[in-house]
């Protein structure tokens, strides 16, 4: 995975997602969202943070924050907020 820029969750409305996926493989997929099941768990339960590993339309970027939902197309993050799935890289749980 290449070296991130961490950026705040505030410039997130700011970004441009692509609409093409980034090149991951299947078994990245899933592993994405085992974890965004667990983040999401998580961030309600005890309002824990997790790092999102993403690309924009820029370069590739991280972001700490609590994940609130998630559905097939986007991660919700607070204030409605979100990141385009198909844009993920990763996700880091402390």
């Amino acid at each position: 995975m290449p070296t991130p820029n961490i950026i705040p969750k505030e410039r997130i409305p700011s970004l441009r997602f692509p609409s093409q996926p980034v090149p991951i493989t299947a078994e990245q997929h899933m592993e994405i969202m085992g974890k965004l099941q667990w983040a999401t768990r998580l961030g309600n339960a005890e309002h824990g943070k997790c790092r999102i590993h993403f690309q924009d339309d820029e370069g590739t970027k991280a972001v700490e924050t609590t994940i609130w939902a998630f559905d097939s197309e986007n991660i919700v993050l607070k204030y409605g907020m979100s990141i385009p799935i198909s844009r993920v890289l990763g996700i880091e749980i402390p």
